[in-house]
């Protein structure tokens, strides 16, 4: 099995140059046709890579969205962003291996790892062990509310920055600060800040980032990978704007 998306996460770690991922939830998906279009304005604008999955999926359409995807664009790497171990297709190209470290419920710590080990073992899906934190973005979200968890306070940096020390610990090579889809507030930078500098890790932030100036101040302040879902289909014109800002820092970091 082929290391390319870790590689991937780590370069934009070392360099600097920072990325965007575009977040599917396949019960958001619309006509072939309009997705089709996306697809290829995700390709024009030099996405970096295309997560899939969401807290509550209603129909099991994933390997009919991963084989739209790759029929059009081969190129931009399909990471799984699962919710539960039923997400899961051997036609991705990697999956977030997440464990839920901010939360105390030992399903999604180490228990729908045990359903979907062998499956993985079998497969040539690529495994990113990520520690995976969500944060209080303002409101309950659809992941606060399935998983079952208290979110971390996004006032209390201290607090994530041991979560995600110990899961570092642990082995975890990647992380996730999520505010949750839809969240009023996006993670604070304060929190991101603390949190890269104790783990020196690639680190994946999203929810509520619904504006450029937003996720500027994700990147500020130590985002490797930013994810956008929900602010993409408020405002049609993000994905762009972030390619755009990422194409010109790319362009000083060469």
């Amino acid at each position: 099995m082929q290391n390319k998306t870790g590689t991937k996460f780590e370069e934009l770690c070392r360099s600097g140059r920072k990325g965007v991922a575009w977040l599917i939830d396949p019960d958001d998906v619309l006509s072939p046709e309009i997705f089709e279009d996306r697809i290829l304005e995700a390709v024009r604008l030099k996405i970096d890579f295309i997560f899939l999955g969401g807290s509550l999926i209603q129909r099991n359409s994933i390997n009919e969205i991963i084989r739209f995807i790759k029929k059009t664009e081969e190129n931009i790497p399909v990471v799984l962003f699962p919710g539960n171990s039923l997400q899961f297709s051997p036609l991705a190209d990697a999956m977030l291996f997440l464990s839920l470290i901010s939360g105390r419920n030992p399903d999604l710590l180490i228990g729908q790892h045990v359903n979907i080990a062998p499956l993985l073992e079998n497969s040539n899906v690529e495994i990113l062990p990520t520690g995976y934190m969500l944060v209080d973005g303002g409101q309950t979200t659809s992941a606060h509310y399935i998983s079952q968890t208290i979110p971390l306070p996004n006032h209390h940096p201290e607090l994530a920055a041991a979560t995600a020390l110990a899961g570092k610990y642990l082995g975890m090579r990647y992380f996730y600060l999520d505010a949750g889809s839809g969240a009023p507030n996006p993670v604070s930078t304060e929190l991101i800040k603390e949190v890269k500098q104790k783990t020196n890790s690639p680190l994946i932030v999203g929810g509520g980032l619904t504006s450029l100036d937003k996720i500027k101040a994700a990147y500020h302040a130590g985002a490797d990978l930013v994810v956008i879902g929900n602010g993409a289909g408020k405002n049609p014109k993000l994905l762009s704007e972030v390619s755009a800002y990422l194409e010109s820092i790319r362009v000083l970091a060469n």
